[in-house]
Parts: C-alpha cells; sequence; structure tokens
C-alpha cells in the first residue's frame, strides 16, 4: 500500500534548524495536511515567519488556515522541475540555467529586474514556459520581503527538496530516517521529531533573524488584520 510521509523542519529562534513533526498518511491531500499542520500548532507551533513548500493540492490553503500571518514561498528546487516540463528536454539545461540567474542577485530590485529579463528571454523562443514562469512570480518572489540571508538559508526548498534531487518517485524518500521497531508507532515518530536536525553551527544568524522579525512586526500605530482563509477538510 503506498503512504505518503509529511514532514516539517523549521528554523528556531535561536538560529538552528529543528524537525517540527513527521506524519504518515495514506494520501498526501489537503485534510492530510490540515490535520498535520493543525497537530504542530496544538503542540506549541506560532510566530511563523515564512514557510517554504511545493504547490501540493490543498496544502498552501492548509497553511493559510493553520498559520495566518506567514507568508509563503513556493519551493524553487520544485518548482524547476515543473518548468522544465514546460519545454523541450534538449533546452532544459538553458531554461533551467536562466532561472537560476533569478536567485543568484544581490536584493529584491535586482531580483525583480532579473525575472523579467528572464521571462522576456523564454518569451522569444518558449512561450509557453514564460507564461508559465510569468504566473508564479508572486510565489517564488515571496522571500524579498525578508533580509538577505534569512530565506537564503533555506534556499527557498521544502524539506527534502535538496536531497531527493532528480531522483525517481520510487527512490525519494531513502534519505528518511527509520524509526526504531519498539514502541507504538506515532510515540517512534513523535520522539523522532524532537530530535535537532543540524547539531553545528546556527543555520541562521541571530542577525538576520532579528532583521526578519522586524518585517513582521506593524507599526507602533498601526493595526495588522489577518484573513484566514477557509479551508474544507
Amino acid at each position: 500500500m503506498a503512504v505518503h510521509a509529511l514532514l516539517a523542519t523549521a528554523v528556531n529562534a535561536d538560529g538552528s534548524r529543528e524537525a517540527l513533526g513527521l506524519d504518515v498518511v495514506a494520501s498526501e491531500d489537503g485534510a492530510g495536511w490540515l490535520a498535520f499542520l493543525r497537530a504542530l500548532v496544538a503542540r506549541g507551533l506560532a510566530g511563523v515567519a515564512l514557510v517554504t513548500s511545493d504547490a501540493h493540492p490543498g496544502l498552501v490553503e492548509a497553511i493559510g488556515a493553520t498559520l495566518p500571518g506567514a507568508s509563503w514561498q513556493r519551493c524553487r528546487a520544485h518548482y524547476a522541475r515543473n518548468l522544465s516540463t514546460q519545454v523541450a528536454k534538449s533546452a532544459q539545461p538553458w531554461v533551467l540555467t536562466l532561472l537560476r540567474t533569478v536567485f543568484a542577485q544581490s536584493g529584491p530590485v535586482e531580483v525583480s529586474a532579473q525575472f523579467d529579463r528572464v521571462v522576456e528571454a523564454l518569451e522569444a523562443k518558449f512561450p509557453r514556459a514564460a507564461a508559465h514562469l510569468a504566473e508564479a512570480r508572486d510565489d517564488l518572489l515571496a522571500f524579498t520581503a525578508f533580509p538577505r540571508g534569512a530565506a537564503a538559508g533555506v534556499e527557498q526548498q521544502s524539506p527534502g527538496a535538496a536531497e531527493q534531487g532528480a531522483a525517481p518517485a520510487h527512490r525519494r524518500g531513502r534519505h528518511l530516517p527509520r524509526p526504531r521497531r519498539r514502541g507504538p508507532p506515532r510515540r517512534r515518530r513523535a520522539c523522532r521529531a524532537e530530535r535537532r536536525v543540524d547539531r553545528g553551527p546556527r543555520y541562521i544568524g541571530l542577525e538576520v533573524l532579528a532583521k526578519a522579525r522586524a518585517v513582521r512586526e506593524p507599526a507602533p500605530d498601526s493595526e495588522e488584520v489577518t484573513a484566514t482563509p477557509a479551508i474544507t477538510a
């Protein structure tokens, strides 16, 4: 029977990367993601500024319903594979190289300008790919609202995207740790989720984190109103 592993990692207030939760579901749909994120919130998850993920059906809506106020960044590794399907295989290296130049820029203004140049370059040869990229603009450039280093620290990739790469579907997920056989399954998952993913240096510096918090904090004389999108589970 095919199952799906839902994994959430995060950078905490100390700048260290941690695994928040891991669950196994029968179907990777909106209901599964909603239940998974609600469980994380019930365990105390709060103050989320930016969520990076693929555009799985129902996932973006579940994020909006459970983490109001958090920005959403589309995983650039997953999107690169989506964009490559819009052109012939022989043209994929050139198209993906162009896409990478967008994220190599030094600041928000430069990123936006380079994005426009890439779309213009694609329109001449691959109009379908150009339209696909233009439509995803806001989702791909959400990280530019944060200081340099905050979003770059996680490389705008969802958990496992970098490790999985372009591996076939039947090989993806082999990098996930195998739980021990002792103990109830859900207890094993909870214990493993509490373990630190990266025990080395801080994933993101404290100065960058402080700047990222300042981006989210409203002005003293203003009120922040957040609308929570409706979702049906």
